[in-house]
């Protein structure tokens, strides 16, 4: 039994080193790209459609991502993703072009959605739902380590424009290792029921039980994407330094890194809709006021940061909402259309926030308030609980 447990905690933070790497990678990957594009005399609606390459890799490859997890196992797709991102990392230095740097971040997509939906896939599967909030806190407080490092590589640019690019290539490889040190596994499956027929039966059949969970990865992907990638070239045209940037950036995952542990235990004890719904109504204050303050780059820190403490944990808690909500078959499921919902809010963002930023600059913070407000009355009226329509 203890070797069991043992081989459990082993693999549990194997997969949070791995997905770490991934968010730093992500988190630096945005605006370093968008910043270079700046400088480079790049319009901002041009800087935000680049961005969408790694969300439109991830949406590209959702529907095929299942069947290979359900045959091959978690290890091998872990492992292909890993291989795909590091390739397409090392490949930024040899060419800077818009279009060659959007396919690159389309690739990145589709590896970093891989290591995600697997990694993801394997915690909520495997572990005890009293103990399924802090376990994917712990997910994502690494996914936002990540995030929050990131940024403070940007500045390496000015050394040599590739070595950022090379260095998370490097991190990349380290953590890729280690994957080869667990033992495969394969996700349950049920014969005879929805999760045995076509990925669109069970994208419905888990849409109509957790839909509502949805709402959390959506929002997040909303303004993480928005906040990496096109903040930049807000604060760079209000007079914002880039070395400020590369902190304000990161207060909004700080926030989350910090309460993110503590909403997930909360949320075990008083249920996740409750801690849900606090995230969403404090994140839309915490950004109005960043709005209303947005002279001022150390009251953005500030909002930013508070900000995060609310919302930075809404993809964790979404997910642990529908494994609440899900069947345990369905999993494989709920995690991808996490993935897929997580993906539409982080195309959502660049464009839209890049759009904001061109017609009207002053109102690019308000976006954020506005569709956490939306979001927190549409969880609102979910109801909070549908698992017996798919059981039945």
């Amino acid at each position: 039994m203890n070797n069991i447990e043992t081989r459990q905690k082993h693999r549990f933070w194997v997969l949070v080193i791995i997905v770490s790497i991934s968010g730093f990678s992500q988190g630096m990957l945005l605006p370093l790209i968008s910043a270079i594009f700046e400088q480079d005399g790049i319009s901002g609606t041009l800087n935000g459609l680049n961005a969408t390459g790694l969300y439109i890799g991830t949406l590209l490859i959702s529907p095929f991502m299942e069947a290979p997890l359900r045959k091959f196992g978690y290890k091998p797709v872990i492992i292909a993703g890993g291989l795909i991102v590091m390739i397409s990392l090392l490949a930024f230095p040899l060419w800077k072009s818009v279009l060659f740097w959007f396919v690159l971040r389309l690739f990145i997509g589709i590896g970093d959605h891989a290591l995600h939906f697997a990694t993801q896939t394997w915690v909520t599967s495997t572990v005890s739902p009293d103990r399924l909030g802090k376990s994917i806190s712990i997910y994502g407080l690494s996914v936002g380590v990540g995030f929050a490092i990131g940024p403070m590589f940007v500045p390496l640019v000015s050394i040599n424009e590739g070595l950022p690019f090379i260095v998370s290539a490097f991190l990349t490889l380290c953590a890729w290792g280690l994957v080869f040190t667990l033992k495969n596994d394969l996700p349950e499956v049920m014969a005879g029921t929805a999760s045995a027929g076509h990925f669109g039966k069970r994208a419905i059949a888990t849409i109509v039980v957790a839909w509502v969970a949805l709402l959390g990865p959506f929002a997040y992907g909303f303004l993480e994407s928005s906040l990496n990638a096109m903040f930049p070239v807000f604060a760079l045209r209000n007079g914002i330094p880039l070395t400020m940037v590369s902190l304000i950036i990161p207060a909004f995952a700080f926030g989350g890194i910090l309460s993110q542990i503590p909403l997930g235990i909360l949320s075990d004890k008083i249920g996740r809709r409750p801690v849900l719904l606090l995230g969403l109504g404090g994140g839309m204050l915490a950004f109005t006021g960043a709005a209303l303050l947005s002279s001022y780059a150390f009251a953005i820190m500030a909002m930013f940061f508070i900000g995060g403490i609310f919302s930075g944990s809404l993809f964790s808690l979404g997910v642990a909402y529908m494994s609440d909500l899900t069947p345990k078959h369905l999993l494989p499921t709920g995690n991808l259309l996490c993935g897929i919902f997580f993906s539409f809010g982080s195309l959502t963002g660049p464009i839209l926030g890049g759009y904001v930023l061109e017609a009207h600059q002053q109102s690019y913070l308000f976006l954020f308030g506005l569709l956490l407000g939306i979001l927190f009355l549409l969880t609102m009226t979910g109801k909070k609980s549908m698992k017996h329509r798919v059981s039945n």
